[in-house]
């Protein structure tokens, strides 16, 4: 039954009514059904303390165009919601809270801090959901899973007893990215690396036993209390005399070697290198390989531990100054060079991160990383574009063995009991009540919890019940596609498919898309340095959901940056309303005692060009989602709908609503609703909520969700006619474009002589007369294929198969054209004269730059040849 609809279109009525009204009818729970294909997808867990950004939009638009795509094509289409715990973000939001009433982490102990992040959980939970929500996102949030439940506690706890027993987990000290303000390890993920501005220092150590110095430059002269050796190239001949000789560290009074080794760059620098293998990566692995000593002169606060004698107990910063000022007074300083570099902050916390050495889990990566690139390569996995493919490899090819320790307690604790009596090391997912080797009770779990990165590797699988053989991890796993930024790729997708592959034998998924960044107007990240930031909120409380779903996805291609404009969110609130206005006409010529009848014999050549193209647009706007072009797909809709629907045949077909005896009102209003509802059906993936809105008030169906997905059907291809109608509409728009360029008011017609190529031709303007008069504004017409009667003067617009001539009379009154002409005619000659006066002037023409003058040519160029084209006007004319 059909209802009416409000005069306008109002989101904030429409959108959260019609989402509780899906929640309410359970239209998002997926039932396994086996007599259908599944169709899976889980969502990237967002923060459980998040906020909605413009990258959730972006992400969650994009699967909620696949799953309602794929729902409404038959498949058993599940979407599995949830959040992340997020360490690190949760607990540093709790330690901040609780800074306001004067407590510290120590003050309540682990259980007390347990209990407060968990109820920092249940306040905040909710929130990202709801904002979820409101976007319009159709998961099962009947399955909604958090990384903290029981189930994925078991699934890590599993994963980490099974990588233990297979010796891929061991521990060990080694250098990790320290955050010395949150005094935990952070996985290279939560590093960020900042452009700053900062000073290369030249320095130099005397050479033990002579008058000479060495010199060598560092950006962290701090970090020279920990320094096990100086470095050259092998291939320097400069220092060739001196490696295995030694300098002194004044400052510490420590003797260290020479040491050549291929990491040095000769060309940088002096081409010397202070190793300090405690407090860097690169001179880790040169210690390593020369067997250095590690000395590590930090504290977990980011101060001078007792390594560093004198300067124990000064940060960080404050010792860099000490040393400089010490080194000066020793006539070993030389001078600084300013300099920018990337400096690597905690994301969370922007504290610069210090690589320190800590005893630490670690993941061996080796052989867990081959079956994954494998995967790539066989064409198992599949990257959307497939240049991401590479980084994707890249990082497989050149990975290290990972760290998965946190110094934290708000997460998965690490299932390691420590023996006090015979020191032995005790792992189990059940928990352990007594040592397995010498049966002591004596036992301690390890303080560390689990990377929240360990958890999320294994979202695909755990939140369908796994390690338990679930009836839904049986039907619905492998899932089908992952949607993410291309910023986490490395982290969390790599993580994803050598964790899956390792546990269950399967890929996780099998395509992986990739979108891009949205930045603001300018190309920026959105940041609040930069106070530019935009609240997705905000938008859809003003202008709607479906108008940022729209706008999001309107010319995207995947992988590349976006940026976002007002302009383009006010542009979709356009087409929101150009579909809502187009509905309400259609409803209000619909007869409300009967429904319009299908009488395909009577349809005319108009209705069978739109059904025609209605019917290919479903078949590419198919062919475009399942090869993830959503941007492409969510064009052509546009494009038809506005142009082709609402502009033309909307229009073509009025004549015959209007005319109440006409034997073909009644196909014509068959055809408006059939093509509105196929297109809503197409629409509705982008933008759910209008399309749910108005096929419920014109479709006797319940829902536009559940409803059958527009396939391409034979008996709607037209070819014949789309091509006729076509014609039409090209020899309308030149019509109308020539009439604009000239002026020309609609109320002025014009006679119309059509001259054909042939026959054929001439039938299709004929049976097109009734367009060309009322969209064209065409008096008397007529159709010909021989050029008679045809004045020089007339105005001639040449259209596929036809030209067609307009009189000049019936356009413009003539002598008041041909006045205006003169006098632009005029204007021009003073123009073409004042261009040529400055450029005659010897003192203008040597004053002035080449660029001026170069202008001021082209303006006479640019006068020239519009002169030119009045003239041959007035010529025309007289």
């Amino acid at each position: 039954m059909r209802k009416e609809l409000e005069k306008n279109y109002d989101p904030k009525i429409v959108e959260d009514r019609v989402y509780q009204n899906w929640l309410d009818k359970k239209y998002f729970h997926t039932e396994i059904d086996k007599t259908k294909t599944p169709f899976t997808i889980v969502i990237p867990p967002p923060n459980v303390t998040g906020q909605l950004h413009l990258g959730h939009a972006f992400d969650e638009t994009i699967q909620d165009i696949l799953i309602r795509f794929k729902r409404m094509r038959g498949f058993n289409a599940l979407w599995v919601p949830g959040t992340d715990h997020a360490a690190i973000s949760t607990e540093t939001k709790i330690v901040e809270a609780m800074a306001q009433e004067g407590l510290r982490k120590s003050d309540v102990g682990r259980e007390g801090f347990l209990e407060r992040a968990w109820d920092w959980k249940h306040k905040y939970r909710g929130r990202i959901t709801e904002q979820l929500q409101k976007l319009g996102t159709s998961c099962d949030w009947d399955r909604e899973r958090f990384t903290l439940d029981e189930g994925l506690t078991k699934a890590s706890m599993t994963v980490f007893e099974r990588l233990y027993e297979k010796g891929y987990i061991y521990r060990d000290v080694k250098l990790c990215n320290w955050c010395p303000k949150c005094r935990t390890t952070i996985s290279d993920a939560e590093v960020d690396h900042e452009e700053r501005s900062g000073f290369y220092y030249h320095m130099q150590y005397k050479i033990k036993g002579t008058d000479k110095c060495l010199q060598f430059v560092t950006s962290r002269p701090e970090t020279i209390l920990g320094d096990t050796a100086i470095a050259v190239h092998p291939d320097d001949e400069r220092y060739t005399e001196l490696v295995g000789k030694t300098v002194i560290v004044p400052i510490v009074d420590r003797e260290i070697p020479i040491i050549a080794d291929t990491y040095v760059d000769k060309e940088f620098g002096t081409g010397v290198v202070k190793i300090t293998p405690a407090h860097d990566p690169n001179d880790f692995e040169v210690g390593v390989r020369h067997n250095l000593p590690r000395i590590n002169i930090m504290n977990d606060d980011g101060t001078i531990n007792e390594n560093g004698g004198k300067y124990a107990g000064l940060d960080r910063y404050d010792a860099r100054k000490k040393i400089i000022e010490e080194f000066t007074s020793l006539g070993l300083f030389i001078k600084e060079e300013p300099m920018v570099n990337a400096v690597g902050e905690h994301e969370r916390c922007h504290t610069t991160v210090e690589p320190l050495l800590k005893l630490q889990w670690f993941v061996k990566m080796e052989e867990m990383a081959k079956p994954a690139l494998e995967a790539l390569s066989s064409g198992e996995l599949r990257f959307f574009p497939e240049r991401f493919g590479k980084t994707y490899s890249h990082w497989l090819e050149n990975i290290r063995d990972w760290c998965i320790s946190r110094q934290l307690w708000w997460g998965h604790r690490i299932p390691a009991w420590y023996c006090s009596d015979c020191n032995h090391v005790n792992i189990s997912a059940d928990g352990v009540e007594k040592c397995e080797k010498c049966g002591s009770t004596n036992l301690k779990q390890d303080e560390d919890v689990l990377d929240t990165w360990f958890t999320s590797a294994l979202w695909p699988f755990a939140v369908l019940g796994w390690p338990d053989e679930t009836a839904d991890f049986e039907h619905f796993f492998p899932t089908d596609v992952l949607v993410t930024g291309y910023d986490i790729i490395f982290f969390w997708v790599v993580r994803m498919a050598f964790s899956s592959i390792e546990q269950t034998g399967k890929l996780p998924f099998k395509d992986v898309i990739i979108h891009g960044l949205i930045r603001d107007s300018q190309g920026r990240k959105f940041s609040k340095s930069l106070g530019n930031g935009v609240d997705p909120i905000e938008i859809i409380e003003k202008y709607g959901a479906d108008a940022l779903r729209h706008m999001i996805i309107t010319g995207n291609s995947m992988g590349n940056d976006m940026r976002f404009y007002y302009e383009r969110i006010e542009a979709s609130r356009n087409f929101l309303n150009k579909l809502w206005n187009a509905t309400r006409f259609i409803l209000m010529n619909f007869d409300e005692e009967k429904d319009p009848v299908a009488d395909m014999s009577k349809l005319a050549p108009t209705d069978k060009w739109i059904l025609s193209k209605c019917n290919t647009l479903a078949k590419e706007v198919s062919t475009n989602l399942d090869a993830y072009d959503f941007g492409i797909a969510l064009q052509k809709i546009y494009e038809f709908v506005w142009d082709e629907f609402c502009d033309w045949y909307i229009e073509m077909v009025k004549p015959r609503l209007y005319n109440m005896e006409d034997d073909t009102r009644d196909i014509a209003l068959w055809t408006l609703q059939t093509v509105l509802i196929r297109s809503l059906k197409l629409l509705h993936p982008f933008m759910p909520f209008i399309t749910e809105e108005i096929f419920t008030s014109i479709s006797d169906e319940v829902t536009i969700m559940l409803s059958e997905w527009p396939e391409f059907d034979e008996k709607f291809a037209f070819a014949d006619e789309e091509k006729e109608i076509t014609i039409i509409k090209e020899a309308v728009k030149s019509i109308r474009n020539i009439r604009s360029e000239m002026n020309v008011p609609p109320s002025r017609k014009a006679k119309l002589t059509i001259v054909c190529e042939n026959s054929e031709a001439a039938g299709i303007f004929q049976r097109g007369e009734v367009y060309l008069k009322t969209l064209g504004y065409a008096g008397e017409i007529a159709v010909t294929c021989e050029k008679e009667g045809i004045n020089d003067t007339d105005v001639s617009v040449i259209v596929p198969e036809a030209v067609i001539y307009m009189p000049l009379a019936d356009l413009i009154d003539i002598d008041k054209e041909i006045e205006r002409l003169n006098k632009e005619k005029e204007k021009l000659i003073k123009e073409v004269e004042r261009v040529d006066m400055k450029l005659s002037n010897e003192g203008f023409v040597k004053k002035a730059p080449d660029s001026v003058i170069n202008e001021e040519k082209e303006k006479r160029e640019k006068y020239k040849a519009m002169l030119e084209q009045v003239e041959q006007r007035l010529e025309k004319y007289l």
